[in-house]
Formats: C-alpha cells, sequence, structure tokens
C-alpha cells in the first residue's frame, strides 16, 4: 500500500488521471443520485396509482356484491307487506336466497305476537348449503335483542351490520362469518312489523376483495366502525381483534394513526411499518357502509426493481469508472514525456552541475513554454553563480567584523557588570556601620528615652531594608544579566510565600493595610526557586506601597489550568502610558531624580520568565496600577 502511495505522489500522470477520474466519479453521482431519486418518485407515483386504482376496483367489486344484495331486497319489500302470511315469507326468502348466489342467507322476522296463531316469535330463514336452498321457520331464541334486528328497528332505516356469528342454539345456522343488509319493515299506517335481514357471507366478499393484488405481498384488509378486522389475511383475527389490539402506541404511532383514520372513514394513504416491514397503505369508506377497506403495499415489492436496477448499475459504474482512470493515464502520461526530460536535467542541475544546458525546444504549447523558461532560468542562474560566491567572500569579512563587534560588546558588559559589583561593595560598607550602630542603641537603650529609641532603631531598620533592597537589586542586575540559569528546588507554599511577602512590606509600611485573598489550599505547593519567587512577590508589593495611596492595596492567588496567578491591585496614579513601553528596560526611571535604581521591574520581569512565567501589567485597569504574576504548575 505505501509503495502504491508513493508511486502515486511521484507520479504527474497519474496525479492528473486520479484528478480526472475524481471529476467523472463527482459528474457520475451527481447525475445517477439524481436519476435514481427521479426514478424512486416515478416508482413512487407509479405505485400510488396503481395500488389506488386496485383499491378502487376491489370497492367497486364490493359495491356491485352489496348492491346486489340491497336491490334483491328493496324489491321483494312491497311484495312481503303485501303478503304478510307465514307461508308467504318463508316462500319469499327462500326466492331471494335461491335466484342470488352471492346471497348466503335471508331471514323475515316479524315483531312479537304478530302472527297470534305462531306464537310469540316467528322468524322465516332459508339458507344456502351448497347447491340447494334450505328454508326453515327459526326456532324460539331472543332474536329481538340480535344487533341485525335491533339496530334497523331504532334507526327506522335499512343498513349493513357489522359482520356476526349466526349461530343460535336450537335452530338453523351457517357456520360462515356473515354481514347482513337489514331493511326494515313497516306496515302503511307506520307501524313496525319486523325486519328484512339478508346475509352476504365474508368468505365471499374476501373473495371479492382479494381477487386482484397490484403486487405479490400485498393484501387488503377491511375494518368495522369500532375497527374489528372483518378481511384479514390471518383468519385468527377476524371478529376477533381489532387493529389496535396489542399495539403499543409509543411503538407503533403510525398504525394507531392508521386505525383512527379507517375507523373515521378518511381516505388516502401514509405509511406505516407492519410485523417490521415498511408498508404503504391505501385506505378508503366502503359506500353506503361503516366499513373501510384499506390495502397495504410492502415497499420491498414496490422497489424491487427499482433495487435490482441499482445493483446492475453500480458494477457498471465501477468498471466505468477504472476504464476511465485507465485511459486518462496513459492519454496524460503521452502528454507530458517531455516533462520527464526536462525534470531530470533540473536534477541534475539541483545537483550542482550549475554548467547543465537545457535544449531550447520549438514546441509552442504550454510544455514548449515551461521547457524555454527552464533555459533561460538556467543561464540566468549561471550569470548569477559567480556574483553570489563575490557576495558570499564579502558575507564572510562582514561576519568577522561582527564578531569583533560582539566580543567588544560582552568586555563592556564586563565591565558593567564589575562596575555594578564594586558599587553594591560600596554601598555595604556604610550598611555594615548602620547596622552595627543599631546594634549599639539596642545594647545601650536604657540611656535613651524609649520613644526616641523607637524612632531611631526604626528608621534605621527601615533604611537598613531599603539599602539591603538595592545592594539585592544590584546583585541581581549583575548575575542575570548573564541569563544565569535559575534551579527549580523548592517545594513552595503559594500562601505562605504570599503571607511572607506581606509581612515583610508592612514591616516598612506599618499603616498600610493589604488585602490577602486565596482560592488555594494552604498545602498547595509549586517546584520553583524559593528565593526569586520572595523577591519577585516583595517588590511588587513594596512598589504598591512605595507609589500607591497606601489604603487599598491587595493580592490575590489563583490557581488556573496550568499556572499559579498572583494579581496585586492598588489605587493611586499607576503606570503612564508612555512609561509602559520603556518599563522592563534596566537603569531606567520616569523622573531621573525620583528614588530608586530603575531596576524593579525589570528585574522581577526576568525573574519570573526564569522560573517559566511572567510579569504583565493589565492595561484594562484604570483605578491605579494591577500587576499579573503567573508562574506554571510543576
Amino acid at each position: 500500500m505505501k509503495g502504491v502511495m508513493k508511486h502515486i505522489k511521484q507520479s504527474l500522470a497519474m496525479k492528473l488521471g486520479l484528478g480526472m477520474l475524481t471529476l467523472a466519479v463527482v459528474i457520475f453521482i451527481v447525475s445517477l443520485g439524481m436519476l435514481f431519486i427521479v426514478s424512486r418518485r416515478m416508482v413512487h407515483t407509479d405505485a400510488v396509482q396503481r395500488a389506488t386504482n386496485t383499491l378502487h376496483t376491489a370497492s367497486l367489486r364490493i359495491t356491485s356484491f352489496l348492491e346486489e344484495i340491497e336491490t334483491a331486497t328493496d324489491n321483494i319489500e312491497w311484495i312481503v307487506l303485501e303478503n304478510l302470511q307465514p307461508d308467504s315469507l318463508l316462500a319469499f326468502t327462500h326466492r331471494i336466497v335461491e335466484l342470488h348466489p352471492n346471497v348466503n342467507g335471508c331471514s323475515i322476522t316479524m315483531e312479537p305476537d304478530f302472527f297470534p296463531q305462531c306464537g310469540k316469535y316467528f322468524s322465516a330463514y332459508s339458507i344456502r348449503e351448497g347447491d340447494h336452498v334450505t328454508t326453515v321457520r327459526e326456532g324460539e331464541y331472543d332474536y329481538y335483542n340480535k344487533v341485525w334486528y335491533k339496530t334497523p328497528r331504532t334507526l327506522g332505516k335499512p343498513c349493513w351490520v357489522d359482520p356476526f356469528n349466526d349461530y343460535n342454539p336450537g335452530t338453523l345456522y351457517t357456520p360462515e362469518m356473515i354481514a347482513s343488509y337489514c331493511k326494515p319493515l313497516v306496515l302503511p299506517d307506520g307501524r313496525f312489523a319486523g325486519v328484512i335481514s339478508t346475509d352476504l357471507s365474508l368468505r365471499h366478499l374476501s373473495k371479492a376483495i382479494t381477487a386482484e393484488k397490484p403486487y405479490p405481498n400485498s393484501y387488503f384488509i377491511m375494518l368495522g366502525q369500532k375497527g374489528h378486522y372483518f378481511v384479514h389475511p390471518d383468519a385468527n383475527k377476524i371478529l376477533q381483534q381489532t387493529i389496535f389490539t396489542d399495539v403499543a402506541p409509543d411503538d407503533h404511532p403510525d398504525i394507531i394513526a392508521l386505525g383512527h383514520l379507517m375507523t373515521e372513514g378518511t381516505k388516502g394513504n401514509m405509511r406505516v411499518t407492519v410485523n417490521g416491514r415498511k408498508c404503504l397503505v391505501f385506505y378508503q369508506r366502503q359506500p353506503n357502509t361503516e366499513w373501510s377497506i384499506a390495502l397495504i403495499c410492502p415497499e420491498s415489492d414496490i422497489f424491487r426493481n427499482y433495487r435490482h436496477l441499482a445493483y446492475i448499475v453500480c458494477p457498471l459504474l465501477v468498471i466505468g469508472l477504472l476504464l476511465i482512470l485507465l485511459l486518462c493515464q496513459r492519454a496524460v502520461r503521452h502528454a507530458i514525456t517531455p516533462l520527464y526530460l526536462l525534470v531530470k536535467q533540473s536534477q541534475r542541475i539541483a545537483a550542482g552541475n550549475f554548467d547543465q544546458q537545457i535544449a531550447h525546444s520549438s514546441r509552442t504549447d504550454e510544455v514548449g513554454r515551461l521547457q524555454n523558461s527552464f533555459a533561460v532560468m538556467q543561464e540566468s542562474l549561471a550569470r548569477h553563480i559567480s556574483h553570489i560566491r563575490q557576495v558570499n567572500a564579502e558575507t564572510a569579512q562582514r561576519n568577522k567584523e561582527l564578531e569583533e563587534a560582539n566580543r567588544l560588546a560582552e568586555q563592556a558588559n564586563e565591565r558593567k557588570t564589575t562596575f555594578i559589583q564594586n558599587v553594591t561593595h560600596q554601598i555595604r560598607t556604610p550598611l555594615n556601620i548602620i547596622l552595627g550602630f543599631s546594634q549599639i542603641l539596642r545594647d545601650d537603650v536604657h540611656l535613651l528615652p524609649e520613644e526616641e529609641v523607637d524612632n531611631i532603631t526604626g528608621m534605621l531598620d527601615r533604611n537598613t531594608v531599603t539599602l539591603n533592597r538595592m545592594i539585592l537589586m544590584l546583585f541581581d542586575s549583575s548575575e542575570t544579566g548573564s541569563y544565569k540559569q535559575l534551579t527549580l528546588d523548592s517545594v513552595v507554599s503559594c500562601n505562605e510565600a504570599a503571607r511572607e511577602c506581606i509581612a515583610y512590606v508592612q514591616r516598612q509600611f506599618p499603616d498600610m493595610p493589604v488585602k490577602f485573598e486565596t482560592t488555594l489550599d494552604d498545602d498547595f505547593r509549586i517546584k520553583t526557586n524559593h528565593l526569586y519567587l520572595l523577591r519577585s512577590l516583595r517588590e511588587i508589593l513594596y512598589n504598591s506601597g512605595k507609589y500607591s495611596d497606601k489604603q487599598h492595596v491587595s493580592l490575590k492567588a489563583e490557581k488556573t489550568a496550568t499556572t499559579v496567578r498572583f494579581t496585586f491591585e492598588d489605587t493611586g496614579p499607576g503606570i503612564a502610558e508612555d512609561y509602559r513601553d520603556i518599563m522592563y528596560v534596566p537603569f531606567t526611571k520616569t523622573n531621573d531624580l525620583s528614588e530608586g535604581l530603575g531596576l524593579g521591574l525589570p528585574l522581577i520581569k526576568r525573574h519570573c520568565q526564569n522560573l517559566g512565567g511572567d510579569l504583565t501589567l493589565d492595561t484594562t485597569y484604570h483605578e491605579g496600577c494591577k500587576m499579573i504574576i503567573e508562574l506554571p504548575i510543576l
């Protein structure tokens, strides 16, 4: 694999071929993507039209069956009303079943005690049994509370009732599930006389619905007004289950929605997952009934040919792209052959053979112009070689001069260091005298008034510390000026260091309160140089006491993701903007007559950087001065 990648990187022909192949892939993918999207939409539109037509045809076929039964019942109604005799009613039911092959049975049931000579119950019933029709007077049972009798009597108009099981003990019944068209018999004077009920077998109804299917695995279902299945491929669900049975609303909201739409009598189609398969469901209300019919078409059947097309097109696409890559690589290689020769000549020049001559080309295309440009460049390169050699000689001479200047600068720096050390020695001599005198005063304190002794000793102590601070600065200036690396060999508690510095400064400024805030634990420690950390913190606090109003000085210690941050804040004049650019330059002061050596901030800056951190000024703070020291957490 590495060899192939290396070959591709080194071969311009292969790169150009792959570039052209990439462009072709993009064009092919976009084109095929649009083709497949449009094709899928067309297949979906065709499936919708096909399924809708099939559903409509099935509905018409059902309607023809229902209308046949309704017509047969309506046509015999007037005859029944004119011949309300027990024997005649038996003959009428027999006639309806005999003349209409799609009728499974027919009954004419009269109101209780309508025929006194026949007792309370009278119902003439004919049923188709194979090739012949059996007609009987039904046995006595409470058929007045049956849905096929009670519903038309209550509504006062003909209606289809949901399919039911016709089993009644002690009388003739059909073993099949039936749906009945029930028509009330009303006498001329308006009295209710009975009901004509003509039965349609669900088996015939199912055959009528499923006579035609648009796809191999598609199927029909029919629901009653409460969602019961009348027609379903699973016979165990017919009249035993509803579309809502054993369906969790959270898991199958689409099936619940479909059930409500069908029971409400709407028409349309929707996408539903049935038994783990994505299906398109087309549904509508069966005219003149409270029933709904639906055609369920699995998407795997609808898009079967569409997927087969993808299985054919994709391999052809891969083969075509490989052929394009091969042809492109060969064509590009032939076109750029002169470039390979030019590369070899350029490599010889790059190896140091500057006298290598590149021939001019008579070609006028890009390759020819490139070769001629290289030839001119080689000639110019030869002319400049001698000039470069001359410049190198001059540069060597200038380097010697720079080395001499650098040596002189180092000598000057050494002289400066010696000067600072000498000054320090001269300062320490009176310092020792002052310290000795203060010792004498403390030994003979009984000879002086207490108040005077306190003033003298306090003054001596402060001046002593001041002189000692100046001496330390001078020493630090001479040592850190040589960029000596500090050793980070101390483990220091940040809070203890801060408190120690505050105590030190308050000896110099007894009346100055220092507010200390910390978010660090007292046992939180960092690895650093203890001496230079204390010097840096003390000098910032000392400057705050020296230049601020001495009333609002604060020190805050906190931790970031990688550093410890010490923030010093005071109120007062702050640092002037024109001094901020040079405040870190040694021996620089805002006023030559002002107190100090001009080494405080430069030394703190160097100390912090040598400790791995930095010192910065917060220029957004305008109430005085706000300095920040950040040190790494080691």
